[in-house]
């Protein structure tokens, strides 16, 4: 028991990664992206009623919710698997909130299916506005992870050169 007192070192490493680039990062910038999108292209809707930004939404919203289940399982598998990743808190937080995000999402984009343009108001309108605050709030405790808690982020320390050689101009 006296280990789970002693503070976390910063830093872990990464499982999901594309040449040392951790995936989780970078595929969360597109549900990102498309969610808070439709919250914008939903309240184009109501403002000037055209059809048009209704079916913007729904595209956003299937788009969102699909890229947003291909960061959760890289998150997912980082999650389990890292211990160090694991042990924090704020991990936890960071998943639940982006699981409720996801089942937002998907709940919004199955509604609309039937009838984007009447799906929107005001039902659509709301779950886009509660999918904008949990992606502020999953992002911020994803930031947190990043930044405080150095979370996949590469120290360099034992790495000499970028993995695809792009940085070396020693040639030139």
């Amino acid at each position: 028991m006296e280990r789970f007192g002693k503070p976390l070192p910063p830093g872990s490493g990464t499982l999901v990664a594309f040449a040392r680039h951790p995936l989780h990062p970078m595929l969360v910038t597109f549900p990102i992206a498309f969610l808070l999108g439709v919250l914008g292209t939903d309240l184009a809707f109501w403002y000037t009623g055209d059809a048009f930004w209704a079916r913007v939404s729904l595209w956003l919203v299937g788009a969102g919710a699909f890229m947003g289940i291909l960061a959760g399982i890289a998150g997912t598998v980082e999650l389990l698997w890292v211990t160090e990743i694991r042990r924090r808190p704020a991990s936890w937080n960071h998943f639940v909130l982006a699981v409720a995000l996801l089942a937002t999402a998907v709940i919004n984009w199955v509604m609309r299916l039937a009838d984007p343009v009447g799906s929107i108001m005001p039902t659509g309108l709301y779950l886009s506005a509660l999918g904008a605050v949990l992606v502020g709030a999953a992002g911020w405790l994803g930031g947190k992870l990043v930044f405080e808690h150095q979370i996949a982020v590469d120290k360099g320390e034992d790495h000499d050169t970028d993995p695809l050689d792009l940085a070396d101009d020693s040639s030139r």
